[in-house]
């Protein structure tokens, strides 16, 4: 199939992520990356101007919407064309078990086996993704203020 009918053709059903509870940050730098901490201390405790600051880069220039779609499901425009589908920031369990550090290298660096690219520094900055991942966690109810 060419780039046009990918891009033009009708989108398929919503694709499941494969092994959502799965790290993505490969073993060699997933204890460095989990080191990594935002700014502001932990998206836990992000307050609400980081978050609805995060939300509009979510939307716009980070274009993350596109793929993981309004309401993180993973079912953007885009997302619904990917195999494996995009991760669905909706799940808890999720969160709960990966570390912000984490999050941040796969923004960072894409994640491996999967359609999402590196993002930093081309399309957003380390202190823009860090708001990012603020708002991202926020998908999972009760994530904000550590009430998970």
């Amino acid at each position: 199939m060419g780039l046009m009918n990918w891009i033009a053709g009708p989108a398929p059903g919503l694709a499941e992520e494969v092994q959502p509870l799965r790290p993505r940050v490969p073993v060699s730098e997933r204890t460095w990356a989990r080191k990594l901490v935002p700014p502001f201390g932990s998206t836990k405790t992000a307050s609400p101007e980081i978050v609805d600051q995060g939300k509009v880069l979510y939307e716009g220039k980070g274009a993350c919407v596109s793929c993981h779609g309004k309401t993180g499901l993973g079912d953007g425009p885009v997302g619904r064309r990917l195999q494996p589908g995009p991760r669905n920031f909706t799940n808890c369990k999720f969160h709960k078990r990966r570390h912000d550090g984490e999050l941040f290298w796969i923004i960072k660096n894409g994640s491996p086996g999967t359609g999402m690219v590196p993002m930093i520094p081309v399309t957003v900055s380390e202190e823009e993704a860090w708001k990012i991942l603020a708002y991202e966690r926020s998908f999972c109810e009760g994530w904000q203020h550590g009430t998970r």
